[in-house]
């Protein structure tokens, strides 16, 4: 059985993978998107399907005024005691010398149940995990410290310190058990024991295109750890031509066939021909994904079959092919809840905001604040997947004022996006405009141009066509007969390599918005909502 890398496409990145029996389990992160945490499941580590959000309530999550990418970093999932662990931080502030990380642990017995309240832990570092040592049966979190004195490097170092279920809390001495390589930025702490030692994996030289995954071992769990020997363990940096770039920041996975995997994060980029090869590398609107590579043991040391990059294939475990059935690509809503696939920004929206039930077989969504807004956006989305797609959506709106929209919108973040919309011109009446908002700049191309809409026209069809390098829109009154609509955009701008000063770690999303900023909370009617990949 072969596998083909990315596993997971599409802004899935930091996983952590664990196995409950025969059955695979990959957490991802998901920054300011709600619920909080991806967890996909696979029998065959090659056929993945998204089974779990478990941060789906304000008592585990409460995002309101993050930072644009702040939130969920690097969730880790294991498997003990027969219940599963989820670790996870989230970010309240991502900018200048703090990074205000507050880290909580939730558990559950089944992987798509009711996850428990989470329990703090502590808020010193990000990137944390929990390792249950089979030789003590103790339980240890590890996380990186965060440093942010004048003069000093950031990342300090990758503290351990003992923590108490009974107690629920950490407790006894925090011990710095690793400073990292000259890579610096070292994060993503995992620890494993393997034939009598201590693993400690971790993430450094930032998650851009230098990103590596550096692998020490000991025979004390407090060290001192010694280097792999032909360190990192895994990079794409030397490697500009292959297609995972951005290689890093992994977990490392035992089959119940005894066959021995790694999982990390990776990055393809647009096609280019203009640019050169190496500056710029490239831009990625999928955002960071998530890849598999097999592992080969020698002196107590794992190494990546084929060298210690990335392989765009690989031969799978001797494990009998288990495939899902596909998620259809067109969604109606006549249903009593929206597909996993679905996500809103930073808190769950409220039935007074999003509902199923308003009117039956629609998506109602009542307009808030505006897509700059750090606190509540009616927005319901989905992540890019693909390089090229086709989305599209019927509305019915009927504005009363320019502070009123309604439509299709193509978001990384608040700074970010361009949206397809309904809405009200003094002059014209209701009509279909454009806006953008491109590092902060905002703009409306169609100015003095805009498509007025007739009264009797009450639904209208809005699609967004991505073709690579290329995205645009169109638009139809009866879902037959399409006009394109505005200009061509760019899909990197919707990409982690061009949003202005640096540290964002998304992807680009498209789905459905409403905003009032007059207050009125103006509802628009979605009928359905599909996502094509197109074919090559």
């Amino acid at each position: 059985m072969k596998i083909t890398n990315p596993i997971l496409s599409g802004f899935n990145p930091d996983p952590s993978i664990c196995r409950a029996g025969e059955d695979y389990y990959i957490a991802t992160s998901t920054f300011e998107w709600f619920p909080g945490v991806s967890i996909h499941h696979s029998k065959d580590l090659k056929n993945w399907r998204l089974v779990a959000r478990p941060l789906n309530r304000v008592s585990q999550l409460d995002m309101k005024g993050n930072p644009n990418s702040g939130g969920v970093w690097a969730p880790q999932l294991s498997y003990h005691d027969g219940q599963f662990w989820l670790i996870y931080s989230d970010i309240k502030v991502t900018d200048g010398r703090w990074k205000d990380s507050h880290n909580y642990l939730t558990t559950c017995t089944t992987i798509d149940g009711e996850w428990s309240e989470p329990i703090y832990m502590n808020s010193s570092g990000f990137d944390p995990s929990l390792f249950h040592n089979p030789n003590d049966g103790k339980k240890y979190f590890v996380n990186m410290v965060w440093d942010h004195r004048q003069d000093h490097h950031n990342f300090y170092g990758i503290v351990l310190q003992q923590y108490d279920h009974e107690q629920q809390k950490l407790v006894g001495n925090k011990e710095i058990i690793f400073k990292g390589t000259d890579a610096k930025l070292t994060e993503a702490p995992h620890l494993y024991y393997i034939n009598g030692y201590y693993y400690l994996l971790t993430a450094e030289g930032g998650t851009k295109f230098d990103h590596q995954s550096t692998l020490a071992r000991s025979k004390k769990i407090e060290g001192p750890y010694e280097l792999h020997p032909n360190n990192p363990l895994i990079s794409s940096w030397a490697h500009p031509r292959i297609t995972l770039q951005k290689a890093g920041h992994g977990a490392i996975l035992q089959t119940h066939t005894n066959e021995w995997f790694f999982v990390h994060l990776t990055g393809r980029v647009l096609p280019k021909t203009a640019d050169p090869l190496l500056d710029p590398r490239g831009y990625c609107p999928l955002g960071r994904e998530t890849a598999i590579q097999r592992l080969d043991w020698k002196d107590d040391w794992p190494y990546i079959i084929g060298g210690n990059y990335p392989q765009d294939e690989i031969e799978g475990p001797e494990i009998k092919e288990h495939s899902f059935t596909p998620e259809p690509t067109k969604i109606d809503f006549n249903r009593e809840s929206l597909p996993l696939d679905f996500q809103t920004l930073r808190v769950p929206l409220s039935e007074q905001v999003v509902s199923l039930k308003a009117r039956p077989g629609y998506l109602r969504i009542s307009g808030r604040e505006s897509l700059t807004s750090l606190f509540t956006q009616a927005l319901v989305a989905r992540r890019w997947q693909h390089f090229r797609f086709i989305a599209e959506t019927k509305i019915e709106f009927e504005p009363t004022t320019f502070q009123q929209s309604a439509g299709l919108v193509n978001y990384y973040n608040t700074e970010n996006w361009s949206y397809l919309n309904i809405t009200h011109n003094e002059e014209k009446g209701r009509i279909l405009d454009i806006m953008v908002s491109d590092n902060t700049v905002f703009s409306q191309p169609l100015k003095g141009a805009e498509i007025t809409l007739s009264a009797q026209q009450t639904a209208v069809y809005l699609r967004v066509i991505v073709n690579n390098n290329d995205y645009y829109y169109a638009f139809s009154l009866d879902g037959t007969a399409w006009t394109n609509i505005g200009p061509v955009f760019k899909s990197y701008k919707l990409s982690d390599d061009y949003i202005q000063g640096g540290g964002f770690f998304t992807g680009a999303f498209v789905g459905m918005t409403v905003q009032d900023t007059s207050g009125e909370q103006l509802h628009a009617d979605f009928e359905y909502f599909s996502y094509s990949p197109s074919q090559n």
